[in-house]
């Protein structure tokens, strides 16, 4: 059979269409780990073989999420449509993440059929991979005197090894979200303007609260999001507020004001150990349903599965679009994670009862 190992250049854009190999090609671009250069290929992709499929996304930067080092650059890979892992293979993990896919595991399609003309053919075969293998690969040994626990592998927690450092400089990148369709030039200037903007004001040369006012007041002249690099109003090593709303998957909610929440998170925007990122800011004052309740996801750090003490809520429509993020217009589209504290059912007064200490 012909090795598709390194048959990896389709130079896909957004909005592409594509079918993916038979799971024999697939398995034969894959080393006896089920990664294709080092990143997992993980065993319910499988179900969408021989599927046709359009570009969401080219992936080629995402962000760091296990060491927190930045932006990360990815080689010849693509997010297809809204296809995210269902944790089946990983304990139950709720985190849903976009599932990522190396051009060597597609082919494109047309409406003449399948065309890979444009296919770079390079390096050398990886050798036979067994779906046992891939399956297998999902978790990693453990080491002599664990405490037991299951160690996951998952294209999460490979991410540093299936990537290289990416500087926030490089202006390639900016070209090639553009150039793939990822994003529209105005809405990159718009988000490097902002970033440098904040850059400013956070430098400590003395003039932070000019700016940041300054900010707030065009901002609101336009309806736009507050300055959204806030510390947090509670100080460091100090116990942060919980609320139960009990609120239930359906429910309709609205986010609460900018300034209520900075009341409830400490000055690293921490709350129980959950982040409140600039991203969300933009959110704050809008209604929406609540489409998931998070109990479990993957620390990508160690690869074991965390079971949360405070459940936290996934809203329907809402995605990390990177518009603050390093890098900026990361494309793995992660959901954000949501404290009840920081929500309100949408038929309740605006001031209900306060939150638990």
């Amino acid at each position: 059979m012909r090795n598709l190992a390194h048959l990896t250049h389709l130079n896909l854009k957004s909005g592409d269409w594509v079918e993916v190999r038979s799971k024999s090609e697939i398995l034969s671009t894959l080393d006896s780990n089920g990664r294709l250069e080092e990143l997992p290929f993980m065993p319910q992709m499988f179900a969408f073989c021989g599927k046709r499929l359009q570009v969401r996304k080219r992936a080629h930067k995402v962000c760091d999420t296990v060491n927190e080092t930045g932006a990360r650059s990815l080689s010849n890979s693509v997010v297809l449509e809204d296809l995210r892992c269902d944790g089946q293979t990983y304990g139950g993990c709720e985190m849903r993440c976009s599932l990522i896919w190396k051009e060597s595991w597609l082919k494109r399609f047309s409406q003449a059929g399948a065309d890979v003309s444009d296919v770079t053919a390079v390096v050398t075969p990886q050798g036979e991979c067994t779906e046992e293998q891939v399956i297998h690969g999902a978790r990693a040994r453990e080491r002599e005197g664990g405490d037991g626990e299951p160690i996951y592998v998952c294209q999460a927690t490979q991410l540093p090894y299936a990537t290289k450092p990416l500087s926030r400089w490089s202006l390639s990148q900016y070209v090639e979200d553009y150039r793939s369709g990822n994003v529209r030039i105005s809405d990159i200037v718009s988000s490097l303007t902002a970033l440098t903007y904040c850059q400013l004001a956070e430098s400590g040369l003395g003039f932070g609260a000019a700016l940041r006012w300054l900010y707030d007041a065009f901002q609101k002249l336009r309806g736009g999001t507050p300055y959204p690099f806030r510390k947090g109003l509670i100080p460091k090593n100090t116990k942060t507020p919980t609320s139960n709303q009990d609120i239930q998957i359906g429910e309709l909610v609205r986010i609460k004001s900018y300034q209520e929440i900075l009341k409830t998170v400490d000055e690293d925007l921490r709350n129980r150990g959950m982040s409140f990122h600039s991203e969300m800011a933009t959110h704050c004052g809008q209604s929406f349903r609540v489409s998931q309740r998070l109990r479990k996801l993957m620390n990508e750090k160690t690869g074991k599965l965390m079971v949360l003490k405070n459940e936290c809520l996934i809203l329907e429509g809402i995605e990390c679009i990177g518009m603050y993020a390093k890098p900026i217009y990361c494309p793995r589209s992660s959901y954000l994670y949501w404290r009840e504290l920081w929500l309100e059912r949408v038929n309740n007064p605006p001031h209900a009862a306060p939150p638990e200490r």
